[in-house]
């Protein structure tokens, strides 16, 4: 028992407080609830052992109890449980006083505790002492008796005393007719009569009323009520029940549905247990559970073998074995009680139970049965009836009426959406699949679906929204389990596809595509059916692909169309498969899915989404260079079927934008072909010139002439897409993303990936961008726009957007902007008619509309880049295009014509019915004048633009910095970048650059700018992407055509270049520009320039050519192909480039198969031009200008300064210039002035003079000395310029030999045209010559180094003797003219010398750090030198030194000059290089040039012909190592020709002289080379 409650001092003190005390507390317990009398029970007990103990009188004890009695109802059961616990314990113990105590109080307590109570529960013994039993071995006896009649023995009754007319009378009664005022009360008086009269069994009795029952089984009310008032029982009534179910188990039996309607009604009523009846019923649950299993195994093992690979006639077997047994399955019913009650419940509405049932089942197997499927459906028609009617019935239709169910017991009907969630998704729930056997019932609750949704949306009450909410998860749930599976169980039918989407389309796409999912990947695992359902399908699918053609198209469509209705996600997913494999399946694909209902369209939808975003697919093609051919066949047809057919792209655009959010950047190839056949635009850098054209027009042109496929209608199709994008906003978003990945892409997937895959990357998000915001720019309105695009400042400096791509945003809506506000000014001011008006209207509305734009941009350059460009100059370059500088009449003139062209065809077409000929020529004709009126408007809109420059130009360019800075920076911050951003903004920036020149905007070089951009292309083609390098040639090919146009003809040249400022090369200190005939540069140095430009774009692309780079050689093809129609013009340099284009051809045809194929298409394309090449001499004139002030710049080849340059002149720095070639061409290429050409004459001149006055001869002598020099001279340079050193010789042939030298014609052996030295010398001369030669060989056996040096020099003269111009003369280089130690002779020079050298040396910054080194190499010369002289010589010998030193002294003398002319020159015309190093000397080296203008004087300029071999493109190793022979041959020709002149009587002072210049040539060489190693460092 439990703890003490009543304390010991109550006991003591019971008299006075204690029995108050009790009473109280029991009072407090019995108040509890009925159950909790524990405590109260503990109480009793307690004071009951008090008394046993002898603590309490037995007396007091049981009137205190008998007090107790009245607080409860069952207080006497409390209590003898009490007593029974004491007679257990006190029987137990061997104490009698305690046992006798217990007696007297249970004696007591007999008039408040029952003696049936005290029976019960005491023992027979106790009873017997209390006297209320006399004996108990009796009273056990008798129970025993009582229990084994009442458990163990069966009652028979004897059949002989029944009477068959009882039964007879009984079925009467039970048969007759229920009609009238008969009640099953009246009917059960009957029954008891008869069952006594004639002692009836009550159990047969019982199982007649049940068989009667079954056979009016529609008098439900009647014979219910009559079994209720009839049995007591449950229990016998079921096994009755149970005995007739199992009657009817027997193996070919078969339970009768009155049966089950009979269970059911008595189940419904609860006159029988589930429970109870359940067990009676057959088969068994495992077994139900196994034949599921068996199922679902069958099903796979169907599935396994539709998809095998099998013989025709085997699978056509297989098949129809598998539709006997269905139809078989089908058509004998199951022998299932279970199922059969299950039906029988579900026709009266007894939910309840048949969920019950169900439960035990698996899921769907119940239901899989037709006929529970349909009771089911009917349940639900009765319940749905009065919702259908108020909210889903359709207007009009009337529907078929559904009575509610005669059962109380029935569910209740649903009148509100909320209701259904009590029964009737349930019921759904458990239905599946098979809602599919009622299609009515199918509509319907699609169609409450519809009007649910339409209810949630319109309803904002927030009171509502749980409920609504928890309906619209309801209705999911609905749609995932029950209508999309029974979707695919229905056979074929479109309208409830249609009926579905109705639905579906109201969901947004995320929740479409959740459930689409779940269809295909989960729900056609669930169910054995379903498993079939899919082999099925993918084996139909399979049969109709394999036909499908383009020319059955139709009948393929239809069955596709058929196929689809059911089961679109397999079907999709099956053909997507296909198409990812064979391409060429994407056109009749494409074709035959015009029979899809709308539901299935918005499948493919997803389909294509999932197949896109399929993880285990890679994206790229195994070489990692290109991407997969799969996702580009996918883009393919995602492009052609969102356009044809009317799909919702919201969950397209927004996986292309997740995609670029998570950086992957693959994806944008499918935004690139929607748009493309969606919106028509087209992104191609394969435009045609006419193309080109026509994109310059306005959008009408754009559309006829400007793309390749002429696609016509996408006005719907534009429209969806712009739809879609403005309803999710995500236009913007995907501006922006893609601007940034565009320049992530090389930072995210520039470490992995090969460069030419991250090259397409960055192209195709390159061109996907700038389609995209093409399709936003035309096909958005004005209001949208401005709305959703930010301003530039915005864009760059929050969105990060890279600068071009932040203008081409940007730059519609300043168009939109400007024309806007010209509209509104002239609606305000109607009375301003004339034109002047209008174009300040126009003027006022750009000053509206652009001046914020001036004051954005500032913030996205250092202010130091402002000092330069002016804020306006940079936002008119960046807002404009190309429509706003030109009018293509062309390209609207050959548009018209075509028009006109198809009018005509279309009137001579006979065959053309005449309705459909007035509609297209009605069509033409409207499109023609459309045409004509953008022309027009597009014209005055040209001159308005044009007019507005003219006035802004003044204020673009500030004269803050030099010239060059200011090119440099409108290079960097707006050519370079727009150039390469789309194929009509390359020959934008090209036209800009002409119309600023047109315009004469003051401090613009136009000279500089070509000059810069041709110049060195070399590192802008090898950081180019491939379609980035196709835009950079057609930029160049423009900018070509400019000066190719210039450089044709004299007038054209004077007219636009003339007088312009932009061609003025030397710059006042005033900052005037242009109007001084002598400071422009005039037609023929155009022409040399022009000649040096080619020049540099051959070097470049030779040398890009030979990097062996992959980016390199593709890009520099690429530019080239695009510039050949300029580009090569010299026929010399076309043969350098045709030669090192078929190496290419030659070494990448096996490993590099794409480099070949560009390659090989550029060389014959070069082969087909070469006819229009011509010879060097054409291209620009040799003769020299006549002498004038003018700083005239010319190229390398035709440079002032090269009249006097000689092979060691370019090489004057020895071997190690070899290596660096390209540096010292770089070098040497920075200059354009003519000023040094005048100096070079008089540093000539002066040599010579000072040459002739030391000599002691007479006046003749001296004459005849200076004329042998000038014809050696001469001679070596014809050697110099012998065919093979350089391209442009090699090609020449000998009418490009001639000497330019005015004072040849009084020489007799300067006036030849280009032969061998030899021939030009006299007979008298060679006969001389060939004594000297003995003489030299005599000399040679004797002498120690200098004999070694001059044995090479005679072998070289003579194997020039006997070869003449040979093949090893032809390709000699002057690389290596140091080889050979020069013989120097001692001395000091004159102060007057010094002097002179000191004004004529241009101070460079680097070049005393370069003296050391220079003075080193003196030493070493002059030691050698001293050798050689310490061994004994004959007068021969010392003549042929003597020689050897003037010839060294002039050609150092030639270097000096050149090195001078190019830090001149530097000023003018610097390099491509964008290095600021070249513009911070300006202002230092103008001062120079003026001080050295006020020393020399002015002097007459000489123009050679070509460059020195060094400088050659296709100078090769082969030539270099030949250089040392050419060398040596160069001087002994020389020796001779200074025999016969009397070279003998040269003075010590030409030694001294030459000394000198040896030093200081060495040294200015490194300073040279070291400069130009630091300048390439720095690019």
């Amino acid at each position: 028992m439990a703890a003490l409650i009543l304390p010991t001092d109550w006991i003591k003190n019971w008299e006075k407080s204690g029995k108050n005390d009790f009473l109280q507390l029991c009072q407090d317990l019995a108040g509890k609830p009925e159950e909790d009398y524990k405590d109260l029970q503990t109480a009793l007990y307690e004071l009951t052992l008090h008394v046993v103990q002898g603590l309490l009188k037995v007396d007091v004890a049981a009137s205190s109890l008998g007090d107790v009695m009245e607080l409860r109802d069952d207080m006497a059961s409390i209590l003898a449980d009490v007593f029974s616990i004491l007679d257990i314990e006190t029987s137990c113990t061997e104490e009698k006083h305690k046992r006798d105590n217990f007696t007297q109080l249970v004696g007591a307590c007999l008039f408040c505790v029952p003696d049936a109570i005290l029976k019960e529960r005491l023992d027979p013994e106790t009873l017997e002492s209390l006297g209320l039993i006399k004996q108990a071995q009796q009273f056990n006896q008798k129970i025993v008796k009582i229990k084994t009649k009442l458990f163990y023995k069966q009652q028979k009754f004897n059949l002989l005393r029944e009477e068959n007319e009882g039964y007879a009378k009984l079925i009467t009664e039970l048969g007759q007719d229920l009609s009238g005022n008969i009640t099953s009360h009246l009917v059960l008086e009957n029954i008891k009569s008869l069952i006594g009269c004639f002692n009836l069994d009550p159990n047969r009795v019982l199982d007649i009323i049940l068989e009667v029952y079954e056979c009016r089984s529609d008098q439900d009310e009647f014979f219910v009520s009559l079994i209720k008032s009839y049995m007591c029982e449950h229990q016998t009534l079921c096994h009755i029940l149970g005995f007739k179910f199992k009657f009817h188990q027997e193996p070919n039996g078969e339970t009768p549905s009155s049966l089950y309607h009979v269970a059911a009604a008595l189940l419904q009523h609860n006159l029988i247990a589930l429970e109870d009846l359940y067990v009676h019923l057959v088969p068994l649950d495992s077994s139900i559970v196994e034949e599921h299993k068996r199922e679902i195994l069958e099903a796979k093992t169907i599935a396994r073998k539709l998809t095998m690979v099998v013989l025709p006639s085997e699978k056509n077997e297989d098949k129809d074995k598998e539709k006997d047994k269905d139809e078989e399955k089908n058509e004998k019913p199951p022998n299932n009680q279970k199922l059969g009650l299950l039906e029988a419940l579900l026709r009266i509405g007894d939910w309840q139970h048949a969920q019950n049932i169900m439960e035990q089942m698996p899921a769907f197997y119940a239901t899989s049965h037709r006929a529970i499927a349909l009771a089911l459906c009917q349940l639900v028609h009765l319940l749905i009836e009065p919702l259908y009617r108020r909210a889903g019935l359709p207007k009009g239709a009337k529907g078929r009426h559904w009575k509610p169910l005669q059962n109380s017991q029935a569910p209740r009907r649903v009148e509100t959406f909320e209701e259904l969630s009590r029964d009737v998704i349930t019921m759904l729930g458990y239905l599946g699949p098979h809602l599919s056997h009622d299609a009515v019932l199918f509509a319907k609750i699609v169609r409450l679906g519809k009007s649910f949704m339409k209810e949630y949306q319109s309803d904002s009450r927030p009171e509502a929204k749980e409920e609504m909410d928890s309906m619209l998860s309801c209705f999911l749930s609905i749609s995932d389990q029950v209508l999309l599976p029974s979707l695919t169980l229905m056979d074929c039918n479109a309208c409830m596809s249609e009926e579905l989407w109705g639905f579906f389309k109201l969901f947004p796409y995320q929740h479409r595509y959740r459930l689409y999912g779940q269809w295909k990947n989960e729900t056609y695992t669930s169910h054995p059916l379903l498993v079939k359902v899919k082999a099925q399908t993918v084996d139909r699918a399979k049969y109709i692909m394999k036909r499908l053609t383009k020319e059955n198209v139709k009948p393929s469509g239809r069955q596709i169309g058929k196929l689809s209705h059911s089961n679109p996600t397999i079907l999709f997913d099956y053909i997507l498969s296909q198409i990812q494999w064979y391409d060429n399946l994407i056109g009749p694909v494409v074709d035959s899915l015009k029979y899809l209902t709308s539901l299935n369209y918005d499948v493919l939808a997803y389909c294509i989404i999932e197949a896109l975003a399929n993880p285990e697919k890679e994206k790229m093609k195994h070489d990692d260079t290109t991407i997969s051919s799969w996702l580009q066949s996918l883009a393919s047809l995602c492009g052609a079927v969102f356009r044809k057919y009317p799909i919702e792209l919201a969950g397209l655009l927004q996986y292309v934008t997740n995609q670029l959010k998570a950086g992957k950047s693959f994806d944008l190839l499918i935004l690139k072909e929607v748009v493309q056949k969606m919106a028509g635009i087209e992104i191609t850098d394969e435009m045609t010139q006419e193309q080109l054209e026509a994109m310059t027009g306005g959008e009408q042109l754009k559309a006829e002439g400007g793309y390749f496929g002429q696609i016509r209608n996408t006005k719907k199709s534009s429209q969806r897409l712009k739809d879609a994008l403005l309803e999710h906003e995500l236009a913007l978003p995907l501006c922006l993303l893609m601007a940034q990945q565009r320049n992530g892409v090389v930072f995210s997937e520039g470490g992995e990936k090969h460069l030419k895959l991250v090259g397409k990357l960055y192209d195709q998000c390159h061109d996907t961008l700038v389609q995209f915001g093409g399709f936003l720019a035309s096909n958005l309105s004005t209001e949208d726009y401005i709305k959703r695009v930010p301003s530039v400042d915005i864009l760059c400096n929050s969105f990060h957007t890279p600068h071009d791509a932040a203008f081409f945003l940007s730059r519609p809506m300043y168009a939109h902007q400007i024309l806007s506000k010209y509209d509104e000014l002239k609606k305000a001011d109607k009375a301003s008619r004339q034109q002047q008006q209008k174009v300040h209207k126009y003027m006022q509305a750009c000053e509206l509309v652009m001046t914020p734009v001036h004051e954005a941009v500032v913030s996205l350059h250092p202010a130091k880049v402002w000092d330069d460009l002016r804020p306006q100059f940079y936002a008119t370059f960046w807002s404009l295009t190309m429509y706003d500088l030109a009018v293509p009449h062309t390209a609207y003139e050959r548009e018209v014509n075509k028009l006109k062209a198809q009018m005509k065809a279309i009137e001579e077409n006979t065959e053309m019915p005449m309705n459909k000929k007035k509609k297209e020529t009605e069509r033409c004709t409207a499109l023609q004048d459309k045409l004509l009126e953008e022309e027009k408007k597009q014209l005055e809109h040209v001159q308005r633009v044009l007019h507005r420059l003219k006035l802004e130009k003044d204020n673009w360019l500030l004269a803050k910095s030099t010239k060059n800075e200011t090119i440099t920076k409108f290079l960097q911050l707006c050519l370079f970048p727009r150039c390469v951003f789309s194929a009509i903004d390359a020959v934008y920036c090209a036209r800009f650059v002409e119309l600023v020149h047109q315009q004469k905007a003051p401090n613009f070089c136009t000279l500089l700018c070509y000059d810069r951009v041709f110049s060195d292309i070399i590192y802008t083609v090898a950081s180019c992407t491939e379609n980035e390098s196709r835009r950079y040639g057609r930029f160049l090919c423009c900018m070509l055509e400019t000066v190719t146009r210039w450089h044709s003809d004299r007038a054209i040249y004077e007219k636009e270049c003339g007088n312009y400022p932009g061609f003025v090369t030397i710059f006042r200190a005033s900052g005037f520009d242009g109007g001084n005939k002598a400071d422009q540069l005039d037609y023929e140095n155009f022409r040399h320039v022009v000649h040096k430009w080619h020049y540099k774009l051959t070097k470049a692309s030779v040398h890009c050519l030979e990097t062996g780079e992959y980016t390199h050689i593709r890009n520099i093809l690429i530019v080239l192909t695009k510039i050949l129609p300029f580009y090569p013009k010299v026929l010399n340099l076309g043969q350098a480039l045709e030669c090192r284009v078929l190496k290419i051809c030659q070494e990448e045809k096996e490993k590099r198969p794409d480099l070949y194929a560009l390659a090989m298409g550029y060389s014959g394309q070069l082969k087909g031009r070469k006819v229009h090449m011509v010879p060097e001499n054409e291209f620009h004139h040799k003769e020299p200008p006549p002498p004038t002030r003018s700083a005239t710049p010319a190229s390398l080849q035709n440079g002032p300064a090269s009249s006097t340059k000689g092979p060691t002149a370019s090489t004057g720095t020895g071997k190690a210039d070899e290596g660096n070639g390209d540096d010292a061409d770089k070098s040497k290429d920075k200059s354009q002035t003519a000023k040094t050409g005048s100096k070079s004459t008089s540093a000539a001149s002066k040599t010579s003079n000072s040459n002739g006055s030391s000599t002691p001869n007479s006046t003749k002598s001296s004459k005849d000395k200076e004329e042998k020099e000038k014809g050696a001279k001469d001679k070596k340079e014809k050697k110099d310029k012998a065919p093979g050193s350089t391209p442009e010789s090699k090609a020449g042939g000998k009418d490009k030999q001639q000497p330019k030298d005015e004072r040849s014609t009084r020489d007799s052996s300067g006036g030849d045209k280009g032969g061998d030295g030899r021939d030009k010398t006299p007979k008298a001369e060679r006969d001389k010559q060939r004594k000297e030669e003995k003489l030299q060989k005599e000399e040679k056996s004797k002498g120690g180094d200098g004999g070694k040096e001059e044995r090479s020099d005679g072998k070289e003269s003579k194997s020039k003797d006997s070869s003449g111009s040979s093949s090893k003369g032809e390709k000699s280089s002057a690389a290596g003219a140091l080889k050979s130690p020069a013989a120097r002779s001692d001395g000091a020079d004159s102060e007057r010398e010094l002097k002179r050298r000191k004004l004529d040396t241009h101070s460079s910054p680097s070049h005393s750090s370069t003296v050391k080194d220079s003075t080193n190499d003196f030493k070493e010369s002059t030691s050698k030198h001293y050798g050689n002289h310490n061994t004994p010589a004959s007068k021969s010998k010392e003549r042929e030194l003597e020689k050897k030193d003037s010839e060294k002294s002039r050609d150092r003398s030639k270097e000096r000059e050149k090195r001078e002319d190019r830090k001149e020159r530097k000023r003018v015309s610097p390099s491509l290089s964008l290095s600021v190093d070249h513009s911070n000397n300006e202002r230092e080296m103008s001062q120079e040039m003026k001080r050295r203008k006020d020393e020399n004087g002015t002097s007459t300029s000489k123009h050679s012909k070509s460059v020195s071999p060094s400088d050659s493109p296709r100078s090769t190793d082969k030539d270099k190592s030949k250089s040392s022979k050419s060398n040596s041959k160069e001087k002994s020709d020389l020796a001779k020709a200074e025999k016969t002149s009397g070279g003998k009587k040269e003075s010590r002072h030409d030694k001294e002289k030459s000394e000198k210049k040896d030093k200081r040539d060495s040294t200015g060489a490194k300073e040279d080379k070291k400069h130009h190693k630091s300048s390439d460092k720095h690019r």
